[in-house]
């Protein structure tokens, strides 16, 4: 019986830590509430083919069970960055389309996410659909992948050390994807501002009118409109959006080399 060499095992673990941390939790890999079977023999195939590809690297047979710990803290810990470069990008179209539901008096009419089990307002669901249709169809799954296949020739296993750039390129990361929401939203939210100013001219012009009724009826009427009108820079949006989530993953794997 060939028995692995020492180490085998031990490294092949750290790999599936890793490419479990991705799978998991990143947003399109890891869609479901449940830990599906899909899922599992989605991380054995990954995790089986990079160990291959890596030269089946080992860990020292002398490595203690503390210094294996931050091993596998360090393994998980890059795999949560990786899937967080998308988890801003679709925080940037939350950030926009429930600012959106917000001004329009839809945020009251929520949805429940079959992904999450969670309450998702309705304006924010419509507008995550087209990211993620986006996102598939420049094979943004793919980027995730290489992704995590460049991330081990920066950052091989069985090593304690991490960058310092790291947190700076994630917080980074989280502000330009904020103002990105924010740039989403802010034709649709220009347009509502303004039918809240008319509204405002009419109840002063108007006082008999029932504010709270014709108030939620234009709400939500100039925001269907606006939707309408700025349908055509959705798509420049989130272009530009997928492209700045392209850079944020580079930068995240060139921040991982120490």
């Amino acid at each position: 019986m060939i028995l692995p060499p020492p180490g085998t095992l031990e490294a092949f673990g750290l790999f599936l830590v890793r490419t479990s941390a991705l799978v998991l939790a990143s947003p399109l890999l890891g869609t479901g509430s449940t830990f599906s079977g899909y899922k599992l023999g989605l991380i054995g195939i990954l995790g089986a083919l990079l160990y291959t590809l890596a030269g089946f690297p080992t860990v020292p047979a002398d490595m203690g069970v503390l210094a294996m710990g931050m091993m596998g803290l360090r393994e998980l810990l890059i795999g949560l960055v990786l899937a967080f470069s998308v988890h801003t990008a679709a925080l940037a179209v939350r950030v926009g389309s429930e600012l959106i539901g917000h001004e329009m008096v839809f945020n009251m009419a929520n949805v429940v996410d079959p992904a999450s089990g969670m309450r998702v307002p309705l304006i924010a669901h419509f507008y995550e659909l087209f990211f993620f249709l986006a996102l598939l169809s420049v094979d943004g799954h793919h980027w995730l992948v290489r992704a995590l296949v460049e991330s081990y020739e920066r950052a091989p296993v069985a090593q304690l050390s991490l960058s310092d750039e790291l947190p700076h390129v994630v917080l980074t990361q989280f502000v330009q994807m904020f103002a990105a929401g924010l740039t989403l939203a802010a034709p649709i939210l220009v347009l509502l501002m303004m039918v809240s100013l008319v509204l405002g001219l009419l109840t002063r012009a108007v006082p008999q009118i029932n504010v709270l009724e014709f108030g939620f009826s234009l709400r939500i009427s100039g925001g269907l409109v606006a939707m309408f009108l700025f349908a055509p820079m959705l798509g420049p949006a989130l272009s530009r959006l997928l492209s700045k989530l392209m850079d944020g993953l580079n930068q995240t794997l060139d921040a991982l080399v120490v």
